[in-house]
This record gives structure tokens, sequence and C-alpha cells, in this order.
């Protein structure tokens, strides 16, 4: 567990994370974080977009579905 604080910045709050913290999120300065809500009210900072994943297991199925379709059409 890594402790971080609430601190003003501007008119708004935030929280600094410590450099072992972006390491294990693979993240630098000025890159989009997602702070996801668990089903029990818990969150989860992810630096991954739960919608674009959700967008590619549906383009997935798409090219899978119409796999010859998409292969006839490429030619």
């Amino acid at each position: 567990m890594i402790e971080v604080k609430v601190r003003r910045f501007g008119n708004s709050l935030g929280v600094v994370l410590p450099k072992e913290v972006i390491n294990r999120l693979n993240t630098r300065d000025g890159e989009q974080l997602f702070l996801v809500e668990g089903p029990d009210g818990t969150y989860q900072l992810t630096p991954y977009d739960p919608a674009f994943e959700k967008k590619m297991t549906t383009a997935d199925g798409i090219l899978h579905r119409y796999r010859n379709t998409l292969h006839v059409l490429a030619k």
C-alpha cells in the first residue's frame, strides 16, 4: 500500500504519484490515466481505457465473423 495526500492545485484537488507508482503504471507527464470504479465501490487507477478495450473486443468479433468477406474486399 502506498499512501498519497490530497493537495490543492489552484482551484482543484489532486494527488502526486510517487516515482515507483509512475513506473508501475508505465506512464509519464501528460499521458492520461483512468480511474475506474469497481462494483464494490473501490477505485482502480489504470493507464488503459476500458471503453477502448470494449471497442476492440467488438471489433475482434466483427473481424472474426466477416473474415472471408474482409479478405475478398482487401484484394
